[in-house]
């Protein structure tokens, strides 16, 4: 069966034989896929705007290309990154992991808040149902514990495709029990969970003082438990301080290993601003990071939430205040790129694949998408002609070293301070 992306990207095809390059350049170069389902598709993008827009103009081509592929109708649900953050989107059962980029270990921050935490997790991905079996993960909100949790398990899907694995929420689970009661179908409610290789529950205490969701899950836990089989839970409290919690479900949440996330301490919360920061392409000076990280101090969530909004108050001036700012040719770009990597602009412009030559090329081709308005098409023609997929893969390339390479980080940044100071008639 084909992935969501491949299924997204067949839909890109068909609409790329609609719209103009410039339409799908401007709305669909940052839309990814999120989820598909036997009946929606699931998509995020990067602003409110831009979510209105591909809802309002492009919902009905994207569902026609849909029908084209699957001869049935689909729903079309467009969110924001913020949407799916805070309330990350899962279907009605078994192999229902989020398909979510960015929710992975290597995108974890680890610091002394989070250290036993993100070990435990790692641990159980890499030999799941034997160790902590459970693991119970808890802290507050927006710490990282449902990153912990998508981490696992995408980390044990990507060693086992076939696994089935199920993520549900604590209240979701009470809500699919009452609609299988009320329907007729708790027999496949049964079946849907209790088969499951690797079961996530995130916020399980919605269900404290719930007595008969409580008693489903208790028979779900035990079914998996005992074929050996991996179980995670997230909390925003340790089972002792449930007081409505089953003594029976809090002895067995116990069983395995307890792992609490508490806030992060500065440098952490530094090097998470700077992390997200460079993922979105945003450059940001050590006062700055320092301010931001000084004053958020118990919620990652707040700190993703202040980087985004600093990227949109770029984008806002940018659009805004052209006049009388110096904007840089792709032509000062290549060149200050080629001087600093010290080859010649024809070497960085044409074939040679040399390891330093072919850094320059991708980080001038990123740093020309960044500060100016050229398309890709536009970019690769300034390259002996490379196609817009090149381009892509290239700025693709440095974007991924931009969150986890401080070196790269530091280039970019020098280059773009040798850019911004040139000589404005070169």
């Amino acid at each position: 069966m084909n992935s969501v992306k491949d299924i997204w990207q067949k839909v890109l095809d068909i609409l790329a034989q609609q719209l103009t390059p410039t339409a799908m350049e401007t709305w669909f170069f940052d839309c990814v896929p999120v989820e598909l389902d036997d009946c929606r598709l699931v998509l995020s993008t990067t602003s409110e705007f831009k979510q209105e827009i591909i809802q309002k103009r492009f919902s009905d081509r994207i569902k026609a290309a849909l029908f084209d592929l699957f001869a049935t109708d689909f729903e079309v649900l467009v969110l924001t990154e913020e949407d799916i953050l805070n309330d990350p989107p899962q279907r009605d059962g078994p192999n229902s992991l989020p398909e979510m980029a960015g929710y992975t270990f290597d995108h974890f921050i680890v610091g002394n808040s989070n250290r036993f935490a993100h070990a435990a997790a790692v641990a159980v991905s890499e030999n799941p149902g034997k160790t902590y079996n459970p693991l119970f993960i808890y802290g507050n909100s927006g710490l990282g514990k449902t990153h912990l949790l998508l981490a696992i398990g995408n980390a044990i899907h990507q060693r086992a495709p076939k696994k089935s694995i199920a993520y549900i929420k604590g209240d979701d689970f009470t809500n699919q029990l009452v609609r299988a009661i009320k329907n007729g179908t708790t027999e496949d409610f049964h079946n849907r969970y209790r088969s499951v290789e690797l079961l996530l529950v995130d916020d399980i205490q919605f269900i404290a003082g719930k007595q008969q969701t409580q008693n489903e899950f208790f028979h779900t836990f035990n079914s998996i438990y005992e074929a050996g089989n991996q179980i995670v839970i997230t909390s925003d409290r340790p089972p002792l301080e449930m007081a409505t919690l089953d003594d029976r479900l809090r002895t067995r949440f116990e069983w395995g290993l307890m792992a609490d996330i508490q806030p992060p301490d500065l440098e952490t919360r530094m090097a998470i601003t700077r992390n997200k920061a460079a993922q979105l392409g945003l450059m940001l000076s050590d006062d700055a990071v320092f301010y931001i990280s000084d004053n958020i101090t118990d919620n990652i969530r707040r700190l993703e939430g202040v980087i985004k909004k600093l990227t949109s108050v770029k984008r806002a001036i940018k659009d805004v205040m052209k006049e009388g700012i110096f904007t840089p040719t792709p032509s000062i770009i290549i060149r200050e790129t080629a001087r600093y990597f010290q080859i010649d602009e024809s070497e960085l412009r044409g074939q040679s694949r040399s390891k330093n030559t072919a850094m320059a090329r991708q980080i001038s081709m990123y740093l020309i998408r960044t500060l100016t308005d050229l398309s890709l098409q536009s970019i690769g023609e300034l390259y002996e002609g490379r196609n817009h997929a090149t381009v892509l893969s290239s700025i693709r390339k440095v974007e991924n070293l931009l969150r986890d390479d401080r070196k790269t980080a530091t280039i970019v940044r020098d280059i773009t301070s040798n850019i911004n100071s040139s000589d404005k008639g070169m």
